[in-house]
């Protein structure tokens, strides 16, 4: 079951959720607006999933970053965002799709004990400047059934834009 922006904020104030920084006027009824962090990567070229790729890093600064058509980006949320006690999905905003802005396109499912810095898999059909800070989606928090085991993979891990890693297929 889905938790109301209410419920959001209750489990914020008693530690059940952590959202670092916490902005209320981020609240919606039913998620929370996460924000662009400052850390970007990108990759050029064919990208192999048998093999590591070459990521290439950038600071956003106040004045944007250009993303262009054709190229992966990963980026970070401003936010530290997670629980141990629900489960977290981050999707886009509908706005920026109307710009043509693509976020997290697979990968909406956050495990319960990942806390941290969530990578965000950014994608544009036409130019667009992206500015840290901006809205870039929403975080949803919802209640498990049954036996509750924590995440504990790599990706759970780190607060900076994480790239894809081979042996994780195995």
């Amino acid at each position: 079951m889905i938790l109301t922006g209410r419920q959001i904020e209750a489990a914020v104030d008693a530690a059940e959720i952590v959202i670092r920084p916490f902005d209320p006027r981020h609240m919606n009824p039913n998620s929370y607006n996460y924000t662009l962090g400052r850390h970007l990567k990108s990759a050029e070229g064919v990208l192999d999933a048998r093999r590591e790729a070459i990521w290439h890093s950038a600071t956003i600064g106040d004045e944007g970053y250009v993303l262009v058509p054709g190229r992966l980006y990963l980026a970070s949320t401003a936010e530290v965002i997670g629980s141990e006690t629900y489960v977290t999905s981050l999707i886009g905003r509908s706005s920026l799709g109307r710009l043509g802005l693509f976020v997290q396109v697979t990968a909406d499912l956050g495990h319960q004990g990942a806390i941290h810095c969530w990578t965000l898999e950014l994608a544009v059909v036409q130019p667009l400047r992206v500015v840290p800070g901006m809205p870039l989606g929403q975080v949803s928090f919802w209640r498990t059934a049954g036996t509750v085991t924590s995440y504990s993979g790599m990706y759970g891990q780190s607060s900076a834009p994480t790239p894809f890693w081979p042996p994780s297929l195995a």
